[in-house]
C-alpha cells in the first residue's frame, strides 16, 4: 500500500466568479499529522470542505485521489464511507441528547429490525470514549453539561465510531484553554500511533510545530510551500513568513506618540452574583480605572471572572445583585441596560462573535451599523440608508475587511474578517470606552496584527481601551497596564515596564495562597 493516503491535484473552486482556491495541490502521507496554515480567508476550510464532499464533486475542478483511487464525493456520507471524517470549528453536537446518543448521532447502532439497540450504543460509546481519555465520563449525561474541551473530545470519539482513517480537525483548540488544548494534542499523537492520519487547521503555531509532521502553507487560495519536520525549518517565524509573504519582525506594533490623559472610566467596589445562583459571588469588590489613550489589560486564568466583569459593566448583561459604582469622566452614571451603556459611550465586543457579536445571515453593512442605528443613522425613527452605506464603505476600507462588497453576508466571511466587522460595529458608536473580550480568538497572525494596529489607533484617538485575553503574550504586547484577576478578585496590578508572564502567574499563585490562608 502506498504511503500517500491523500493527493489533491489542481483544485480550483470559485464563488460568484471569485477564486477561493486556485490550482491547489496537497499531498498527505499515511499515519502522519499534516497541518494546513494560512491567513483567514486563505482557503484552508474551503479545501477541506471540497475533500469531505460539503462542496460536492462537480462544483470544483481538479482531482482527489484517496487510497490510490479517484474520489468523487457528492456529500459528506460519501466521504465518511471511505473513512474521511471532518470536525468543524462549530461542534455538531445536540445539546440536549446524552453523550452516548451524540457519539452515534447519524451513525445509529441498530438491531436487525432497524430499531436502535441501546445496549450496543452504550457499550460501544464507552469503548469510543476510552480511546479519547474519557473512560470515566457519564455516558447518560446531557452533552450541554460538559465543558467545551470534553465536547471537542466527544466529537473525536464520534469520528472514531465511524471507522475513521483520515481525521480533519478545523481549529480544534480555538475555544479551549491551555490545559484542554494540550490534552487534545496528546490525543492526536495517540491517534497517530493507532495509524490514523490527521489534517489539522490551526492558527496556534506553537501547537502546530509541536504535533505536525508536515505543514502546507496556503496564501490567497494558492499553495505556497510544504515544510517537512526534520528537513525544513519548523519555527513559528518561518511559518509566519510563508503565511503572510514577508517576515513579521514584531508581532505587536509599537504605539508611538500616544498621550495618556485623564481617567475616563472608574469602577469601584464592583460585586456580581451568578445569574442562576444568588448565593454564588462571581465578582468580589473589584475596583479599577482606565484613562484616555490607555490600553489596559485584564489577565488571568480561564474562569477567573474577566468576561463576567466586562458583561456586568456593559448594561448588566451578566449576573444579578450587582452593586458598586461606575464613573464616566468623573461623573457617576447608572447603567441598567445595554442601551444605557451605548448612550454612555461604552462598547463591548464579546468573545463569542457568532452568537453575541453578529447576525450571520445579514450583510456587512447592517452588521456594522446596527449598534449605531438609533443614535447616528436615523431621524424620527427613519433610517438614512445613504449614510449607512457611506459609513459601512468607509469602515470596510479602514478595517481592511476582505469581501466583495458591503452587501456580502457576514456568515460567508472568514473569522478574522468577521472580527473586523464586530470592531467596526462598535467603533461606529463613537465610544469613549471600548472593552475587547478575546479580540483575536481564532484568527491568524496577519489579521491579529491588523487588529492590534486598530487598538493602537483607538488609543491614539483618545479612547480608553480594555483588552481581555487568555494569551498572556498578547496582553503583555498590547497593553500599558495590566490588572491580574483571579477567582473574581484583583490579584495584582502591573505596569508595562515590569510585566512578564512569570509575574502574572506569580500574582495568581500568591493570591491563591492568600485566599487559602484566609479561608482557614
Amino acid at each position: 500500500m502506498s504511503d500517500i493516503i491523500l493527493e489533491m491535484s489542481h483544485i480550483t473552486k470559485e464563488f460568484s466568479g471569485v477564486k477561493a482556491l486556485d490550482d491547489v495541490n496537497l499531498q498527505v502521507k499515511r499515519g502522519q499529522i499534516h497541518a494546513l496554515c494560512g491567513e483567514n480567508g486563505a482557503g484552508k476550510s474551503t479545501l477541506m470542505n471540497v475533500l469531505s464532499g460539503i462542496y460536492p464533486y462537480g462544483s470544483y475542478s481538479g482531482e482527489i485521489r484517496y487510497n490510490g483511487e479517484v474520489g468523487q464525493f457528492h456529500n459528506v456520507k460519501d466521504s465518511e464511507q471511505k473513512g474521511i471524517v471532518i470536525i468543524h470549528q462549530e461542534l455538531a453536537l445536540s445539546p440536549y441528547l446524552t453523550v452516548a446518543e451524540n457519539v452515534f448521532m447519524g451513525n445509529e447502532q441498530k438491531s436487525f429490525k432497524g430499531v436502535i439497540d441501546w445496549t450496543k450504543t452504550r457499550t460501544r460509546a464507552k469503548e469510543m470514549l476510552a480511546k479519547v481519555g474519557l473512560e470515566n465520563e457519564d455516558i447518560n449525561a446531557p452533552i450541554n453539561s460538559l465543558g467545551v474541551g470534553k465536547q471537542q473530545l466527544i466529537e473525536i470519539a464520534k469520528a472514531m465510531a465511524k471507522k475513521v482513517e483520515l481525521l480533519i480537525l478545523d481549529e480544534p483548540t480555538a475555544a479551549l484553554n491551555d490545559e484542554e488544548s494540550k490534552k487534545l494534542l496528546e490525543i492526536m499523537l495517540e491517534l497517530k500511533k493507532q495509524g490514523i492520519t490527521c489534517i489539522i487547521i490551526s492558527h496556534k503555531l506553537n501547537e502546530i510545530s509541536y504535533v505536525a509532521d508536515a505543514i502546507t502553507v496556503i496564501r490567497d487560495g494558492k499553495t505556497i510551500e510544504t515544510l517537512v519536520k526534520g528537513k525544513d525549518e519548523f519555527t513559528e517565524d518561518r511559518i509566519i513568513k510563508g503565511m503572510v509573504g514577508r517576515e513579521l519582525k514584531n508581532r505587536y506594533p509599537e504605539r508611538t506618540d500616544c498621550k495618556i490623559g485623564d481617567v475616563i472610566m472608574e469602577v469601584k467596589d464592583w460585586n456580581v452574583y451568578h445569574p442562576d445562583d444568588a448565593q454564588r459571588q462571581m465578582i468580589k469588590n473589584i475596583s479599577f480605572h482606565v484613562k484616555a489613550g490607555e490600553v489596559v489589560g485584564f489577565a488571568g486564568l480561564m474562569g477567573a471572572g474577566r468576561t463576567e466583569l466586562a458583561m456586568s459593566i456593559f448594561g448588566k448583561s451578566y449576573g444579578q445583585k450587582i452593586s458598586g459604582s461606575i464613573k464616566i469622566h468623573g461623573k457617576e452614571v447608572h447603567i441598567k441596560t445595554v442601551k444605557d451603556a451605548i448612550n454612555h459611550k461604552i462598547a463591548y465586543t464579546s468573545e463569542d462573535r457568532k452568537n453575541y457579536g453578529l447576525v450571520l445571515i445579514d450583510d456587512i453593512k447592517r452588521n456594522m451599523t446596527m449598534a449605531a442605528l438609533r443614535n447616528f443613522f436615523s431621524k424620527n425613527g427613519v433610517v438614512n440608508s445613504s449614510e449607512e452605506i457611506v459609513a459601512a464603505e468607509k469602515y470596510k476600507k479602514l478595517m481592511n475587511v476582505k469581501a466583495h462588497s458591503i452587501d456580502q453576508t457576514v456568515g460567508s466571511l472568514s473569522g478574522g474578517n468577521q472580527q473586523k466587522v464586530v470592531l467596526a460595529k462598535w467603533m461606529l458608536t463613537e465610544p469613549d470606552v471600548l472593552i475587547l473580550d478575546e479580540p483575536t480568538r481564532g484568527i491568524d497572525v496577519g489579521a491579529k496584527y491588523e487588529i492590534y494596529c486598530a487598538i493602537n489607533d483607538l488609543a491614539k484617538s483618545g479612547k480608553a481601551v480594555i483588552v481581555i485575553s487568555s494569551e498572556m503574550p498578547e496582553v503583555i504586547g498590547t497593553c500599558d497596564r495590566i490588572y491580574v484577576i483571579n477567582e473574581g478578585k484583583i490579584a495584582g496590578e502591573l505596569s508595562k515596564e515590569e510585566v512578564t508572564q512569570e509575574k502574572i502567574m506569580k500574582c495568581i499563585m500568591q493570591h491563591n495562597g492568600k485566599e487559602n490562608k484566609d479561608g482557614e
